[in-house]
């Protein structure tokens, strides 16, 4: 377990609770999914608005989380089940309880406060520590480390600037293989450091973040196949949820967002054919109706309290009856 001179339950403030409880609607004798139970503070108020008899299945895929969640739900005992899991693998867990039917799931696919304040799992450069950034050691994924050292230039400049969307990817990129080639990068203040160098001195001094910042995001997406994981989820949990039922993303990044509106928008229409194709031929039948036609952010008042809400854009979908929806 972490040691901090700080109480775990105050390092993750759960982000847009009001908003998630307002959309999510969960009621008494519900069965709900957790796919991402961090310290358990959205799964603990889907409990407390539920009511007598809901359930919760939490999954989460850093053991370390999973034990201080199960020690902070502790009194509400078989109410909460856990599982060691990808949220994408949520099929495998359903299965061994039984339960072939949701009343509404959560993912919350941001990086945990938890992960971010542990200089040991190397997320930030805030403080110095190995090159990491895995979620899960459990995985069976790659750490940071070797990306870094291993990848190829032309690798480096897309993972930097597809999921950084850093316009000085490429000079990142050649900086980080100079380095390298003299000696291997371990910390994670050696690689802020030779971010920030490579970047353009002016560009350096009028930035509003750090230059790494983007760089050590774009690595951790990377490290932790983030996309992926995230379509893989969309795809698999739809069967899961029964009519009526609300699905709800929190997402940190305008790639995760993206995916987010356009899995939705998809699952929500009646026809995937292109526009010249006047008879429907695909056969697609809506599952989804959308609930957010915008995404939800955080008012100021949350933004101050818990300044990582800023980024949070929540999307809410409602699971349609077969035959439920609108047809070309």
């Amino acid at each position: 377990m972490m040691e901090t001179d700080r109480n775990p339950a105050d390092l993750h403030v759960p982000v847009l609770l009001n908003e998630v409880l307002e959309h999510l609607r969960p009621g008494p004798g519900g069965r709900y999914l957790d796919g991402t139970l961090g310290l358990g503070g959205h799964t603990r108020a889907i409990l407390e608005a539920a009511g007598p008899g809901a359930q919760v299945l939490g999954l989460d895929r850093d053991a370390q989380a999973l034990e201080l969640a199960q020690e902070r739900l502790a009194e509400y005992g078989d109410a909460v089940r856990f599982a060691l899991c990808r949220f994408s693998r949520l099929d495998e867990p359903l299965a061994e309880l039984g339960w072939d039917a949701l009343d509404g799931a959560l993912v919350d696919i941001g990086v945990s406060s938890l992960q971010l304040d542990d200089p040991a799992r190397g997320f930030s450069f805030m403080e110095d520590g190995p090159l990491d950034m895995r979620m899960g050691l459990a995985d069976g994924l790659a750490p940071a480390s070797a990306i870094v050292n291993m990848a190829p230039l032309e690798r480096l400049k897309l993972i930097i600037g597809r999921y950084g969307e850093e316009p000085q990817g490429g000079r990142i990129a050649r900086a980080i293989v100079e380095a390298r080639q003299r000696s291997p990068i371990r910390t994670t203040r050696e690689l802020a450091a030779i971010v920030e160098n490579a970047y353009p001195a002016k560009l350096r001094a009028t930035a509003r973040n750090h230059p790494a910042t983007r760089t050590f995001q774009a690595l951790r997406m990377e490290v932790n196949r983030e996309l992926d994981e995230l379509q893989e989820f969309l795809d698999r949990i739809l069967p899961f949820l029964k009519p009526g039922a609300r699905l709800a993303v929190i997402s940190f990044h305008s790639l995760e967002d993206r995916i987010v509106k356009r899995t939705f928008k998809r699952e929500a229409s009646g026809c995937l054919c292109p526009p010249e194709q006047v008879v429907c031929v695909c056969g697609h039948v809506p599952q989804l109706r959308i609930v957010t036609t915008k995404p939800v952010v955080a008012g100021p008042d949350e933004i101050q309290v818990n300044p990582r809400a800023r980024s949070a854009k929540l999307r809410v979908a409602e699971k349609l009856a077969p035959g439920g929806g609108p047809r070309r």
